[in-house]
């Protein structure tokens, strides 16, 4: 039970709002939901506990470092998730924001994000918004890897019709894909509206970080840290807490008062 402050504390007003902030409203505690025996349960969890982000354009998405930290066999994971790909269940992105970082939404959601974009985009109609269809429907249904090259891209696309320079520049617009750095000819498949919350990734993993690097010992407990709200990221304490572990940032180390989040050792 929270212990009662008198109003006329700032620092327990400060309190209460960061825990009610972090709690995404659903009071689930992380410390009782970290681990699972199955990839697509951990999925659908994750994908249940997403931030409700404000203005939200963007589906729920969960990282593959999340799903390592919540199911502790790694060969079990991505052989698992290599058959939900291949079933079609979801799909996977290469993110920009480290290297081995990948996406993971289910399909469902993926193509409902195409269509929000479609949508916004209706006001400025002309012939070569049809590509989308073309894209959700021969693109996406035989390509289930991570990227494409540009000729098999094309060759997919001309089974809706024929294809122009700018039915290709319309995708990128939309965020469905980027080019790939190392080879032009080659793209990454993407989410679209996903920048800002990687940007907020990437800050609020520093964030983390250095909130438990400035403690004497580097660590803090689970539930404590867990109710900290962020200040550079609006993906909450949980989401990066997932992430961090995974990557192996982070380590846990249960005591008897409970689980304890410490800096791991270079």
């Amino acid at each position: 039970m929270e212990e009662k402050v008198p109003e006329c504390s700032s620092k327990g007003t400060k309190r209460r709002r960061d825990e009610e902030d972090s709690d995404g409203g659903n009071g689930v505690s992380l410390e009782d939901h970290l681990t699972f025996s199955d990839t697509l349960v951990a999925l659908r969890i994750m994908r249940a506990q997403f931030p409700h982000i404000h203005k939200g354009s963007v589906e729920p998405f969960i990282l593959k470092s999340q799903l390592y930290s919540s199911v502790k066999d790694r060969t079990q994971v991505d052989r698992e998730l290599e058959s939900l790909r291949r079933d079609k269940v979801l799909r996977l992105f290469k993110l920009n924001t480290g290297q081995d970082d990948h996406g993971i939404m289910f399909l469902d959601d993926y193509l409902n994000q195409i269509d929000r974009v479609v949508k916004r985009m209706e006001g400025k109609k002309g012939e070569e918004y049809e590509v989308f269809g073309w894209f959700k429907t021969h693109v996406l249904d035989s390509k289930l890897e991570t990227g494409i090259e540009h000729q098999d891209l094309c060759s997919l696309l001309s089974l809706g019709g024929k294809v122009k320079d700018n039915h290709i520049s319309l995708l990128i617009n939309a965020g469905l894909l980027t080019r790939q750095l190392i080879d032009p000819n080659k793209y990454w498949f993407a989410i679209p509206n996903i920048g800002a919350l990687l940007k907020g990734l990437v800050q609020g993993r520093n964030e983390v970080i250095s909130l438990l690097s400035r403690r004497r010992y580097k660590e803090m407990m689970l539930a404590t840290l867990e109710k900290k709200r962020l200040r550079m990221s609006s993906l909450d304490m949980r989401f990066h807490l997932r992430d961090l572990i995974g990557s192996g940032h982070l380590r846990t180390d249960q005591t008897p008062t409970g689980l304890v989040i410490r800096v791991s050792k270079d």
